[in-house]
Formats: structure tokens, sequence, C-alpha cells
């Protein structure tokens, strides 16, 4: 009778560690699935997409879908929404979805293999610049048609004396100093440019639509932003300039026969536009991603338990709230200093021009 109980009491306790690990395996994996793929959500905010995602309810994704321009040497001109391609390819046309082209709309040739087409389509990022574009036009306009209607010496008050405060300091601040006497014509460019970044960095802080589109932190974008000032820079350089880069003022042996210093030189012409480039995009990514990681926390925590989860939302909050009043300084600071970078740069490309002010300004003294 004692060892039929104990054969009974062992095969309970069996039953019971089976029971158990198989319910913890099924906690585990359910966590697993319930886990955010923070790579993803990064990545999705970050790039750029054939559509406009505002909000899922439950299993709905609400998007808005934006126009597919795309050129086939095979079908020709080809416009249609980006709807279209939810439930697969749609006039030979889909989103691949790995490979080198992973999130590109693309189609397969006549060997099976994937290419691209000639794409013009308007995607979130293309949108949102736009629709950027269209509210700094608006806020110039505006401030324009104040000064229209009003006498010369009247200022005007709340936003749009604001308005008036940014573009004076940008204006007198730094294009001023940092170009010298034949600033003007470059004027109206670099005041564009801080503007359009500065807005652009702004509306990207904004969670819900028309904002949240990561413009700036898309290297196509600030490379445009970038290969502007490059020309600007040297279609603008005067002949002191060129001459600084090819025979600079420096010992003869450091030119010939091996051109040393002009090939140094030269190289900066390229890593000046480089920097502008990398610089914003990296400032900008950077700081998205912080945001989101940060928020995705609470989630991550969850299967950690109610006391870790609950001690890391509040933190996850405080620090997300910290972040976004950091990168609304950044969004700033990243306009400037492209604008004052550029300005230099602009500035550097005619020497003489500066040389003979800073003669003026010693003999005035």
């Amino acid at each position: 009778m004692y060892n039929f109980t104990k054969y009974i009491i062992c095969i309970v306790c069996l039953l019971a560690a089976v029971v158990t690990a198989s319910a913890t395996h099924n906690e585990e994996a359910s966590a697993e699935k319930s886990k955010p793929d923070v790579k993803a959500i990064i990545f999705s905010h970050i790039t750029d997409s054939y559509e406009w995602h505002i909000t899922t309810w439950g299993d709905t994704h609400i998007t808005v879908p934006l126009p597919v321009i795309a050129y086939s040497s095979e079908k020709g001109w080809n416009i249609f929404l980006s709807s279209k391609l939810h439930h697969g390819a749609y006039k030979g046309f889909y989103i691949a979805q790995e490979g080198e082209y992973a999130g590109k709309l693309v189609e397969q040739n006549a060997a099976g293999e994937e290419i691209r087409p000639l794409d013009l389509s308007l995607t979130k990022n293309a949108t949102a610049m736009i629709i950027n574009s269209a509210i700094m036009i608006f806020l110039i306009m505006g401030l324009r048609r104040w000064y229209k209607k009003r006498p010369l010496r009247s200022v005007p008050k709340g936003f749009l004396g604001a308005l008036e405060m940014f573009v004076m300091n940008i204006h007198d601040e730094v294009i001023k100093p940092c170009i010298g006497p034949k600033y003007k014509p470059y004027a109206p460019y670099l005041l564009t440019v801080f503007f359009f970044i500065l807005i652009n960095n702004l509306m990207g802080l904004i969670p819900f639509f028309p904002g949240g589109a990561s413009t700036t932190g898309n290297i196509a974008v600030t490379m445009v932003l970038a290969l502007c000032t490059f020309f600007i820079v040297n279609l603008s350089g005067n002949r002191e300039y060129w001459k600084e880069i090819f025979w600079p003022d420096v010992p003869l042996w450091l030119k010939i026969p091996v051109p040393l210093i002009p090939a140094i030189e030269l190289f900066g012409v390229f890593t000046k536009p480089f920097a502008l480039m990398i610089r914003l995009f990296a400032n900008m990514m950077a700081g998205h991603a912080i945001i989101i990681t940060l928020t995705c926390l609470i989630f991550i925590t969850v299967s950690m338990g109610p006391v870790v989860n609950t001690s890391m939302t509040v933190v996850s909050v405080f620090m997300t709230i910290f972040m976004n009043f950091l990168e609304l300084l950044v969004a700033y600071l990243q306009a400037l200093v492209f604008t004052m970078l550029s300005a230099v740069f602009i500035g550097l490309a005619q020497p003489e021009a500066r040389h003979k002010a800073k003669v003026q300004q010693i003999e005035a003294k």
C-alpha cells in the first residue's frame, strides 16, 4: 500500500512538472510573440514609404494612399494609388519585401529578375516636403503681405513678430558676417534653406498627420540640400579661391613634383558638402530613433512583471518628454548650423572680397 501511494505521488508530481513546463513554455512563446519588433518600428518610421500610415484601429490600418508614378520599358507610364499594391502585384508592379530593393517598387523582367522601373512616385517624404514647403511659403508670404500693407518702420507683433525675429537674426547675425560684403545674392537661398530645414525638423516631431515624416532623417533629402550648397559655393568662387586650391601659397616642394597640398585642398572641396549632408541626417535620424526606442520600452518590459513594467513606463514617459523638448532645440540648432556652415563655405569661396573688406575696416578705424 505504501509503495502504491508512493508511485501515485511520483506520477502526480511528474504530471504537474510537465504541465507547469508546458504552461511556462506557452507563456514565454506568447510573450515573445507579443514583444514589439523595435528595429522594424524604428525603420518603418525613418524610411520612406508609398503610403502615409496614420494609426491602427484593432486589426485595421488607417493609411492615406499616395500616387504611384512608374515608367516601365515594357508597360510604359503607369499611374495608380498605392492601395492597389496591398494585395500583391498590380499591373506587374509590387513592393519588394527583401533583397537589394526591399521596400521599393519593382517589377520582373523576362528572366524573372527583380528590376527597378523609373520611379517618380509621390512617396511619404515627398508629400511631407510639399506640405512643409507650402507651410513655409504661407508663413513668409504672410509676413510679406503684412509689410506691404503697413508703413516701412512698422513692427509686427505676435507670431509674425517672432517670424521676423528669426529672419533678421539669420540675416544679420549669420549671413552678413559669414559671407562678407557680397552677401545679398546668397541671402534668399540661405534664408530658404534655414526655414525649410527648421519646418521639416519641427513637423517631423509631430506624431500625427500631416506630421511625423522624417524628411531630414532621409539621407537623400540632406544630400540634395548639400549639393545645392556645393554648386553655389564652387560656381560663385572667384579666381583667388581656385588659386588657393590648385596653387596655394605654400613652399614649392609641397606642390611639385607631387601636388600634396593641392590634392588635400581639392579633397576638401568635396568633404565640406559631405559633412553638411551627414551632420543633418545623422542628428535628426538619431533623435527620432531614440524617442521611438524609449517609447517601445513600455511594451518590451510587459513580460518582466508589473513592477518592472510600471517603473520602466514612468522612466520611458519622462525620458520621452525630455527627448522631445531636446529635439525641439536640436531642430533649431541643426537648421542654424547647416545655414551657418553654408554661409561660411560661400564666404571662403570669395577670399579676395573678404580681404578687401577687412582692409577697409582697418583703414576706417
